[in-house]
């Protein structure tokens, strides 16, 4: 009897045990944090420098997108306009994986009067290594969070942002561009062509051979839950100082 008992037991043991695995197995997965953006979310943008009005710009993401196993939101961004009797052009995307806030792949495609670029980088969190396509180097991240030019922006928008806040950021995926260093410089109303918002004023410096060394660009993000940048500013060869200035939005 002493045997069935403990047989009983283990059998009872067992059949407990494998109704926990599909809960347990479902917990390895969690939902994405929330954010202040989802997919769906568009914008447009006006840009000018001191030329004047140059072309028009547009920030969107995308639909989910698997990336090697992992679900990612496309980030978007498009800008076409000319300088003078030249075109330019840039199309950059980030597929970035919403519950890490991880980027997984970048591609960027620019054309200006002083010539083009093209990148097409995958980034490895796991192994903290990013590659290049095509010969484009590679190397090890600093982190297994790693960020592009683009889903810095979004990264931004999920920190909060108060007066004085000064952050050193390690999380370019290549090594030697960080620390991004981010800093609030304030906040206070400004006037864009889609209306008057109130902003939240962001510096963020970013090591960049291309621009003496370090490149500068300043945002103001809506002073709310949604942090949306209703202006960007940054220089750019050339045309010197640009200026993105939202005009109209959609979605999310």
């Amino acid at each position: 009897m002493t045997t069935i008992r403990n047989t009983t037991r283990r059998l009872a043991l067992a059949f407990a045990t494998a109704a926990l695995l599909p809960a347990v197995g479902g917990a390895a997965q969690p939902s994405p944090p929330e954010l202040p953006f989802a997919p769906g979310e568009s914008f447009t943008y006006r840009g000018s420098t001191r030329l004047g009005r140059i072309g028009t710009g547009t920030m969107t993401i995308e639909g989910t997108e698997a990336v090697r196993g992992r679900d990612t939101w496309v980030l978007r961004f498009d800008f076409r306009g000319r300088v003078g009797p030249a075109g330019v052009e840039d199309h950059t995307r980030s597929w970035l994986d919403p519950r890490a806030l991880a980027s997984m792949r970048f591609t960027k495609r620019e054309r200006s009067p002083i010539g083009s670029r093209t990148q097409d980088v995958q980034m490895f969190p796991d192994t903290r290594r990013w590659r290049g396509a095509d010969g484009g180097g590679e190397g090890a991240m600093p982190t297994d969070a790693p960020l592009d030019e683009l889903s810095f922006i979004y990264y931004l928008r999920t920190l909060p942002l108060k007066n004085g806040d000064v952050y050193r950021l390690d999380r370019h995926y290549e090594a030697g561009r960080n620390p991004v260093v981010v800093r609030v410089i304030g906040r206070g109303p400004i006037q864009v062509p889609a209306g008057r918002y109130q902003t939240i004023e962001v510096e963020m410096r970013v090591k960049d051979a291309r621009y003496r060394g370090e490149g500068v660009i300043q945002f103001h993000f809506t002073d709310d839950a949604r942090r949306i940048p209703v202006r960007i500013e940054s220089q750019v060869p050339v045309a010197g100082r640009m200026v993105l200035s939202l005009q109209g939005q959609g979605g999310a």
